[in-house]
């Protein structure tokens, strides 16, 4: 999915990572924080402020090595605990990672695709998938060992026994075609947004549009979230049959925009810059029509 951030530091959001807002320590001066302070914030005693800085230096793309040095050392953070035993700290630090596109950042982010922690496993799947390096296909492959017969809920909390939807979208991005395999089963799991995922990815590591019409169809779905998702697997593959479909949908128009900008992009990296096709200029009086 794409970020729509800023790349300037400046006024930023009194929200954290999750859209939670943000309150006490926290936020008091982040909004005018220097680099210089939003890495020592990084060792603050407060666990919020250690918590917003990490998300700050992601927020506004900050790719100093020092930077790029501290969130790593967080990825270990063993202070910042939540009481079901989370690690909110390596949660934030692998996100800001994944926008840094620091190469290094890869195996101390591999690692905590071991963390107990689901959600450092998700953030750490999808960091890794920012950052491009195929590399780790292999330890992402891992979690889906198994298959969706090991799919079950965990008894007691609100997610499965791993980010299935995150690792699947990080191989397909990644281009993993050895995990074709690993894969293909997922496209009939009964959660619609890990059988979306399974759709995007084998998508893109075959480019049979049949799993492109597949996601097509999801845009006619009841559940609003569930076109929400559709839409956005849609842009992220660039599935160009999918632009009069993803306007025609009944979702946010902002929305559409952002899906149909990913598709426009794809399109025109196929194309070179040296004319405009047909396709693209249907693009954007679609894109047109929707401001």
């Amino acid at each position: 999915m794409q970020d729509s951030e800023s790349k300037t530091p400046g006024a930023s959001p009194l929200v954290g990572a999750d859209n939670a807002p943000l309150t006490g320590g926290e936020a008091e001066g982040g909004d005018a924080w220097t680099v210089e302070q939003a890495i020592a914030a990084l060792n603050h005693q407060e666990p919020n402020r250690r918590y917003y800085a990490a998300w700050w230096l992601g927020r506004f793309r900050v790719d100093e090595p020092i930077a790029v040095d501290a969130l790593i050392r967080a990825l270990d953070d063993e202070s910042d605990r939540t009481a079901d035993g989370g690690y909110p700290l390596r949660r934030n630090a692998a996100r800001a990672l994944g926008k840094l596109g620091a190469r290094r950042a890869v195996t101390p982010l591999v690692k905590c695709l071991d963390c107990p922690d689901f959600y450092v496993r998700e953030a750490a799947a999808q960091a890794l998938e920012g950052l491009g390096d195929s590399s780790c296909a292999s330890a992402l492959r891992g979690l889906l060992v198994g298959g969706v017969e090991d799919t079950e809920p965990i008894a007691g909390k609100p997610h499965l026994k791993q980010p299935y939807d995150a690792v699947i979208e990080a191989i397909g991005t990644l281009g993993a075609t050895e995990a074709l395999a690993d894969i293909e089963p997922f496209i009939n799991h009964p959660i619609a947004i890990i059988q979306y995922a399974a759709l995007r990815a084998m998508y893109q590591l075959t480019g049979d549009r049949v799993y492109g019409d597949r996601l097509i169809v999801a845009l006619g779905g009841e559940d609003l979230q569930l076109r929400r998702s559709a839409l956005m697997d849609l842009g992220a593959i660039g599935y160009l049959e999918a632009a009069e479909p993803i306007a025609n949908t009944l979702a946010e128009n902002s929305l559409k925009l952002i899906a149909l900008q990913g598709i426009l992009e794809h399109h025109l990296s196929q194309i070179g810059d040296k004319c405009l096709s047909e396709e693209a200029g249907k693009i954007m009086k679609l894109m047109d029509s929707l401001l």
